[in-house]
């Protein structure tokens, strides 16, 4: 019998042999962050991840398994879900996922998409990258010296960038989950960190998740700068891991999911909910209150993407106010 379980030594060792051989969504590795569930079943080799917020199973990303297997690992974790009269809402499954959920007669709609740069054909030349040029420029300038460290080892400066970053932003603002990347926790040991300091201070810091699939290469996380920073740090920083990633063979650089941006009724599926669809689009016109996309947009569109990826959220045949709660939950948004 398929059952859920927290994710112990043994159950993350499969689900990283699992998310290697199966996974082809760029944040998967957000899937094992601390706090996370991981159902399986002993027909299928993989996993479905998700937290439990009141009578509601929150997923991140889509099944994890073999081609054709995902279904089947779909169905019995909507069956158990069932069993336990738990409500689902699934968050940045990647398009062959949605059709999963869509075939299952649940809803879906786009949210939102993904961007990805092919490292090999990367380059700062030409006049769209004079701006940028001259941010990275002014950070070298500044004495800005960057580090690949071990993060278990700079925790206190990572504390601190942190500390000074989130009280920047409001006392009222919290730190969103489950949607973003951490430092620590059971898969720290597959990251990359880069910190950037000036005069020994450490003033930004960007970390990196491994990606596999069919864009193999590296996640742009988490990042954070001190408001004492000077322009075109994060931009410097990852500069730098770029170069260091290609150098390595590495062959993209993901900078992960961006809600509300690159919407496109032809990425809708026919389950998708009309109404859903627009209150989506009015988010993403006016929704900075409620996230700033924009602004994620704008540093990700500096690099000239050459892939942009539709992301979905499946949820059940209509969206229970239930569902929206338990988003802001699990999200850390409330």
């Amino acid at each position: 019998m398929s059952s859920p379980q927290a994710m112990q030594d043994q159950a993350l060792d499969s689900a990283l042999s699992a998310m290697r051989r199966f996974s082809d969504n760029p944040s998967a590795y957000l899937a094992l962050n601390q706090g996370n569930q991981l159902f399986t079943t002993p027909r299928v080799d993989g996993f479905v991840a998700y937290r439990e917020v009141g009578r509601c199973w929150i997923q991140f990303g889509g099944p994890v398994a073999a081609a054709e297997q995902r279904g089947t690992l779909l169905q019995e974790y909507l069956d158990e879900a069932a069993r336990r009269r738990r409500r689902v809402l699934a968050l940045q499954v990647q398009h062959d996922d949605a059709v999963l959920y869509a075939e299952r007669g649940m809803r879906v709609n786009q949210i939102g998409a993904s961007y990805a740069v092919d490292l090999a054909a990367m380059t700062l030349k030409g006049k769209r990258f004079v701006s940028l040029r001259n941010k990275i420029s002014r950070a070298t300038r500044a004495g800005l010296v960057i580090t690949e460290v071990d993060a278990a080892a700079h925790l206190d400066r990572i504390d601190e960038i942190d500390r000074v970053w989130l009280r920047q932003k409001g006392r009222h603002v919290k730190e969103l989950q489950f949607l973003v990347g951490e430092i620590g926790g059971p898969v720290q040991r597959h990251r990359t960190l880069f910190l950037g300091t000036i005069d020994g201070a450490p003033v930004g810091y960007v970390s990196y998740a491994p990606v596999h699939g069919s864009r193999p290469g590296w996640l742009h996380d988490l990042s954070r700068r001190t408001p004492e920073a000077p322009p075109g740090v994060m931009e410097a920083i990852n500069r730098h891991a770029c170069t260091r990633f290609r150098e390595a063979g590495s062959e993209w650089l993901h900078f992960g999911f961006t809600p509300f941006t690159s919407l496109d009724p032809a990425h809708e599926l026919a389950t998708a909910s009309t109404p859903i669809s627009k209150v989506v689009g009015l988010l993403g016109r006016y929704g900075s209150v409620v996230y700033p996309s924009a602004t994620q947009l704008e540093y990700k569109m500096k690099w000239y993407p050459e892939a942009v990826i539709p992301e979905y959220m499946a949820y059940d045949t209509w969206f229970h106010p239930r569902l929206v709660w338990a988003m802001l939950r699990v999200t850390n948004s409330v």
